[in-house]
C-alpha cells in the first residue's frame, strides 16, 4: 500500500511530552483554521514529494533505542482510510525498538472523526492522543475559528471525541492555540471546566509568523507571563472534583 507521507522529522523533543519521537506529516485537513501554519500541507499537498515509508523505517532502525515513538500529525490524520494499516505496519515493523519495548504511537487530531479515534484506541494502537479544542464549544464560535461550517452535528462529533478520551484508559491531552482575537481568557477557563477531569489541557501560544490568514500577522500573541498564569489556572480547574462528565458519546 502507498502512504503519501508528506513530511518527516527524524527527531523531535517537543511533540510528545517526555518522549523523543519522529514525526510524520500526513496531507489534507477538513478544517481551515485561520492561524494554521501547515496550510500548504492542507491546500497543496501535491507540492510536497512523498517520503517512502521503507526509507523512513530504515532511518528509524538506525536509531533504535533512541526514538521512543512516532507522532502522526497533519493535516488531519484521521481523514485517511490508510491510517489504520499505516499504524499497524509501524507497530509491527521489526527492528525499530529494543527487545521487549513497543513502539509508541501518538496521534494529533481535531476530533472530527470520533469513530476513527474509537477504533484505533479500541485496537490498542494509540499510546497518546493530542486533541485540539479550537474554541468555545458552541457551533458558531467553533466554526468561526475552524474556518468551516460545523453545525450542531459537527460539534456533537467533537464532543464525542472529547468524551472518548475522558472516559478511555489511554493517555492524552487536550490543547488550544490561543489567538487573542479569537478566544478570551474567561472563555479558556469555561472550556477547561467543560473538560474538567482531563489528564492534561495544554495552552499553546499563537505564532503570528505564517498564519493562513495573513491579517493575523498583525495580532500580538499573549505575553509569556499571562500565558503561564492562564495555564496554571487551567491546571487547577481540570483537577477540581466533579460528580460526572457533561458529555455523552453520540451513538
Amino acid at each position: 500500500m502507498d502512504y503519501p507521507i508528506k513530511g518527516f522529522i527524524e527527531t523531535s523533543f517537543s511533540d510528545w511530552p517526555g518522549k523523543v519521537v519522529a514525526v510524520l506529516f500526513l496531507p489534507s485537513c477538513n478544517f481551515r483554521c485561520l492561524y494554521c501554519h501547515n496550510h500548504e500541507l492542507v491546500f497543496l499537498p501535491e507540492k510536497y514529494p512523498d517520503f517512502p515509508l521503507e526509507e523512513i523505517v530504515k532511518n528509524l532502525r538506525k536509531r533504535k533505542g533512541w526514538i521512543d515513538g512516532i507522532c502522526l500529525t497533519g493535516g488531519e490524520p484521521t481523514l485517511h482510510p490508510w491510517l489504520l494499516p499505516l499504524i499497524r505496519y509501524l507497530k509491527s515493523a521489526a527492528g525499530l525498538t529494543p527487545p521487549g519495548v513497543s513502539l509508541g504511537i501518538k496521534l494529533d487530531t481535531n476530533g472530527t472523526r470520533p469513530e476513527v479515534l474509537q477504533g484505533l484506541m479500541g485496537e490498542g494502537l494509540l499510546d497518546y492522543v493530542a486533541m485540539d479544542l479550537k474554541g468555545p464549544l458552541e457551533a458558531h464560535r467553533y466554526a468561526s475559528i475552524a474556518g468551516v461550517p460545523l453545525g450542531e452535528e459537527g460539534l456533537a462529533r467533537i464532543q464525542a471525541s472529547i468524551q472518548i478520551l475522558l472516559q478511555g484508559p489511554g493517555d492524552y491531552e487536550f490543547r488550544t492555540t490561543l489567538v487573542p482575537t479569537f478566544i478570551g481568557e474567561e472563555e479558556v477557563y469555561t472550556l477547561a471546566r467543560r473538560v474538567r477531569g482531563a489528564k492534561r489541557y495544554t495552552l499553546q501560544n499563537f505564532d503570528p509568523r505564517d498564519p493562513l490568514d495573513e491579517s493575523l500577522k498583525n495580532v500580538a500573541p499573549f505575553d509569556e507571563q499571562t500565558l503561564r498564569q492562564m495555564q496554571e489556572r487551567v491546571n487547577e480547574i481540570i483537577k477540581e472534583k466533579v460528580a460526572s462528565s457533561e458529555f455523552q458519546v453520540s451513538s
